[in-house]
């Protein structure tokens, strides 16, 4: 069994998604996904499928440009992470009130 990751080309992703090579380009130059060069070819991890889908959506479906994107995925990431933090801090003051 091979832990290999698969790789979709972009241009597979383009007609998938009907979108510009250029959108994914700017995808990868604000640092939203990361484009990998092999033989020639723009690929993406397949792991990466499911953030592309939510850039994809935020782009067609509330029309967002590529930066506003960024700040949203940031934004989102960031209450993700308190999220947590905020679970961790739950279960810690679950502990004394336990006691």
């Amino acid at each position: 069994m091979s832990n290999e990751t698969q790789r979709i080309e972009i241009t597979t992703l383009c007609r998938h998604y009907q979108v510009e090579q250029t959108f994914f380009s700017q995808l990868n130059d604000i640092g939203l996904i990361e484009t990998i060069t092999i033989q020639n070819t723009q690929c993406v991890d397949e792991t990466d499928i499911h953030q592309i889908d939510k850039i994809i959506r935020l782009y067609r479906e509330l029309d967002i440009n590529p930066e506003g994107i960024d700040v949203i995925m940031n934004l989102l990431d960031r209450i993700d992470d308190l999220e947590q933090q905020l679970t961790a801090t739950r279960n810690r003051l679950g502990l004394y009130e336990n006691n």
